[in-house]
């Protein structure tokens, strides 16, 4: 792998780059789902190729192959040089790059058991179980248990001498049960919407406790059908971390993307309320209870790793301090336009991708102090809201409405009524102000997003949200009811 990407450095090099990366990956997946008593689907992919981006008088070129052959590689780094010098006669500026320390090593995710030498059967199996122990409750429509395995090798070097090789491995699973009757469906989901998915080996698919949590998910599915729609008004609501790692990803972690608020990315889900005025400038995001982070050294989490894309070391960066505004996701050109280094949050899906700005694990941070059932017995007259059914923001990330796939109003500090179809609105930094609790660790928990778009062509990455639940007061909901 390392000879093919110092070839492809080497041609850049001699074709007129000023600098140049390389990626080689090769990626394997695999998976099974069971629906309605059935194997449905069983899924084993694998591919590989080089991606090289170049920079030539100062403008960015791309290319790609599936052939490593050396005349391809070479032909793929002498077509990224000349996209690179007639972009540079159209272009606005020149691209500069922050500067980072050469980037030297291996990095590997952490795997007890590997999920590619544990036989598709065992799966199979666990899956069965799973989707029987919702099937037999009575009243539900559709079950569906799912598995999924992902694995890449990656090699990466860079003219500057940069060289690394990573290993990366995710694995999940999850479970969506539906109830029918002739008026409504309802749905829920185990661990979450997103699916339950980690860094780490199939160890992490066992844990889940998809048999036993089977039926329970069942029985609320079908006593939703049952409970009564949430009433329009403005209440307290508490988040579980199934829905609160949502509200993380579209309010906090797509704003903070500089590429979206420079506007390169306005094409594909919009741009970003947070202009570079904001950025030490005391901007208020939320109550002082408010710390989030972007943390690509998180245990567990999808967006870990030990470089991104750009050879740039992975690292914790604050997005928002007490409340305040203090960081945005960054790459290497983007942060040199504001006088920040780079805080490694570029990644690209696969190798016929430019790399771009994603999310790595944003994450709200714990407060000592309160458990998450410390809150809710807190709370005299308020809900509880519980895994995401749908969701809508718009296009500069600040007018959002969810809608949950739960609802338990909370009285006296217990939880009580089940209402369906809940939803609940804001304006993005006034919903952040209204924090005014955030759990301990002791309900901490990493939540695997693996379909998070982005780009032209479209890339759905990895990304991760830590956050323990937290208390918001007077929230609009049941909007639409």
């Amino acid at each position: 792998m390392r000879d093919i990407v110092r070839r492809a450095l080497d041609t850049a090099a001699q074709q007129g780059a000023g600098y140049a990366d390389a990626r080689l990956v090769q990626r394997r997946e695999r998976g099974a789902s069971v629906k309605g008593g059935a194997v449905e689907t069983l899924a084993s992919s694998e591919s590989e190729g080089i991606g090289i981006r170049v920079l030539v008088d100062g403008a960015w070129g791309f290319a790609s192959s599936g052939d490593l052959s050396g005349p391809a590689v070479d032909a793929a780094a002498a077509l990224a040089v000349r996209i690179a010098r007639a972009s540079a006669r159209v272009g606005e500026g020149r691209v500069e790059l922050a500067p980072r320390p050469v980037a030297q090593g291996r990095y590997e995710t952490p795997v007890q058991l590997d999920p590619f030498d544990v036989p598709l059967e065992r799966s199979v199996d666990l899956l069965t179980r799973a989707e029987r122990a919702m099937a037999a409750v009575e009243g539900v429509a559709t079950t569906t248990a799912s598995y999924g395995a992902l694995r890449e090798w990656k090699s990466y070097a860079s003219t500057d001498g940069s060289d690394i090789e990573q290993v990366i491995t995710h694995v999940g699973g999850d479970l969506e049960v539906t109830a029918a009757n002739a008026d409504d469906l309802q749905r829920r989901t185990y661990p979450e919407s997103s699916g339950g998915y980690a860094a780490a080996g199939y160890e992490h698919m066992e844990s889940l406790g998809l048999v036993e949590r089977a039926p329970i998910i069942a029985g609320e599915a079908v006593e939703l059908l049952s409970a009564p729609v949430l009433p329009p008004g403005r209440r307290t609501i508490v988040l579980h971390p199934s829905q609160l790692y949502l509200q993380i990803h579209e309010s906090c972690g797509h704003p903070t993307e500089l590429d979206r608020v420079f506007g390169t990315e306005a094409a594909y889900a919009g741009t970003s309320f947070l202009t570079t005025d904001k950025l030490d400038a005391g901007f208020r995001y939320g109550s002082p209870l408010v710390d989030i982070v972007a943390d690509a050294t998180t245990p567990g989490g999808l967006g870990t790793f030990g470089w991104d894309d750009e050879g740039v070391e992975a690292q914790r960066v604050p997005l928002v301090s007490e409340g305040i505004f203090s960081g945005y996701l960054t790459s290497r050109d983007t942060a040199s336009r504001i006088g920040r280094q780079s805080g490694g949050s570029v990644r690209a899906e696969g190798w016929n991708r430019l790399p771009l700005i994603r999310m790595t694990n944003i994450n709200l941070l714990p407060k000592p102090g309160m458990t998450l059932d410390d809150i809710v017995a807190d709370t005299e007259d308020g809900l509880w809201l519980e895994s995401n059914r749908s969701w809508s923001i718009d296009d500069r990330r600040l007018n959002f409405q969810f809608a949950t796939e739960v609802a338990r109003e909370i009285k006296g500090g217990k939880l009580g009524q089940l209402y369906r179809n809940a939803t609940y609105t804001g304006i993005t930094p006034t919903f952040w102000g209204s924090c005014d609790a955030v759990a301990d660790e002791s309900t901490w928990t990493m939540v695997g997003v693996t379909n998070c778009g982005k780009g032209q062509p479209g890339q759905a990455m990895h990304v991760g949200h830590g956050c323990s639940g937290a208390r918001f007061r007077d929230v609009e909901v049941g909007v639409g009811a």
